[in-house]
């Protein structure tokens, strides 16, 4: 039997997230939140959960729709919804799932943003340009450049750069031992820029062992510290977007597919488990071709 407060449904399924799925808190408020609103679309015509039909679904994916929310925020609400449901039928005895009725819309698919190869180059040589902070170490400008060139050279995902240990490296081969999603690890190698700028970083900052990215401290450097130190090397470029680690990851792509590698090899040092996720740079890569068409033949419009 379904309890008679739907309000107490609720809390057992959060409670039930929280303790046996041990879903993270972000989770948990994204959830709250898409039931909530919800339950407060028909305003006072909301009884009760069991009570809801896929007829009710369907009319508030309508109403979604029309109010011209995202379609990820759309299937986020649906997905917390389902979830619910789901629950419900497995430890409430419902029947079945009236969301489970309702076909949502699929995604766009929104092309990654890539830099230029002048932007890339830029980038790149900001840390030797901007002057170095009156506390920093000498050694601060060599790591930034380490970290920039390191980023467009293997396209590495930030927390695999930020976890980099001195060990990774193997200067004979010039190759990098990464640990991706999944604690699969991969070989990828590094380009003699990217190489010749660690070891110009490691000389001056006397790092032989442990992190290999360190913080003024010493301590490894975080994640957020790599995001920071990004944005402030972008406010000094006229770069007119933001540019993240993982754009770098999508230009390192990219500009490889855009030279004429093959997709299994940019898949490999991605690290994508499918090929369809590295599909991507392929539209990307026909969307700059027909630019270029469309710019440089005489009678391409």
């Amino acid at each position: 039997m379904l309890p008679t407060e739907a309000h107490s449904l609720t809390e057992q399924f959060f409670e039930f997230l929280s303790v046996e799925k041990n879903v993270s808190p972000r989770t948990l408020d994204n959830y709250e939140r898409a039931l909530e609103a919800f339950r407060q679309w028909p305003g006072e015509d909301f009884t009760h959960w069991n009570e809801c039909s896929a007829d009710h679904f369907r009319a508030y994916l309508f109403d979604c729709m029309k109010r011209e929310l995202a379609r990820s925020t759309i299937r986020l609400h649906f997905s917390a919804l389902r979830s619910f449901y789901n629950y419900l039928v497995s430890r409430h005895g419902l029947p079945g799932s009236p969301v489970a009725e309702v076909q949502l819309p699929k995604l766009e698919r929104q092309l990654p943003v890539v830099l230029t190869l002048r932007q890339i180059e830029q980038l790149l040589d900001l840390p030797q340009q901007i002057p170095r902070e009156k506390q920093a170490p000498v050694w601060l400008p060599l790591r930034d450049t380490a970290i920039l060139e390191l980023f467009y050279s293997t396209g590495l995902r930030l927390a695999e750069l930020a976890a980099l240990e001195v060990r990774d490296l193997d200067g004979l081969s010039d190759t990098l031992r990464v640990m991706g999603k999944g604690s699969k690890e991969r070989l990828v190698p590094i380009g003699s820029y990217a190489m010749k700028a660690i070891e110009a970083y490691r000389q001056s900052a006397r790092i032989t062992e442990g992190a290999l990215f360190l913080s003024k401290l010493r301590k490894r450097l975080s994640t957020r510290s790599i995001n920071t130190l990004l944005k402030k090397y972008l406010a000094h470029s006229d770069i007119p977007f933001n540019v993240t680690p993982h754009k770098l990851r999508h230009s390192f792509a990219t500009h490889l597919l855009d030279a004429g590698a093959d997709l299994r090899s940019v898949q490999a040092l991605l690290g994508h488990s499918s090929l369809s996720t590295t599909q991507i740079y392929t539209h990307v890569t026909r969307e700059r071709l027909r630019e270029a068409y469309d710019r440089a033949h005489p009678r391409a419009s």
